[in-house]
């Protein structure tokens, strides 16, 4: 349980980061991290993160490729989270 905590937070923090880099480049017109790579963390645990992030400064809500897929990732990544809490707690 306890690495599953580390992973997500880990993962969190690197997809916080690439938005808010990707904005600064965008910003700035220098080289911006692709569609591919937000979406592939996003995908693999840092969708929560990543949306709050794209909400708070504003970066990539027009796009409807993140605004509909965060969403879903999230629900996805929810459910096995909700389970481990779940047996976790019947555990103790």
């Amino acid at each position: 349980m306890t690495i599953l905590i580390i992973y997500i937070l880990i993962i969190s923090i690197i997809s916080t980061v690439l938005t808010v880099y990707d904005k600064s480049a965008a910003k700035n017109g220098s080289r911006r991290i692709s569609e591919r790579c937000l979406l592939l963390f996003a995908g693999i645990g840092g969708a929560g993160a990543m949306l709050a992030a794209m909400k708070t400064i504003r970066h990539k809500t027009r796009k409807p490729k993140f605004m509909v897929t965060l969403p879903i990732f999230l629900g996805q990544h929810r459910r096995p989270l909700l389970l481990l809490l779940r047996q976790g707690q019947s555990d103790l």
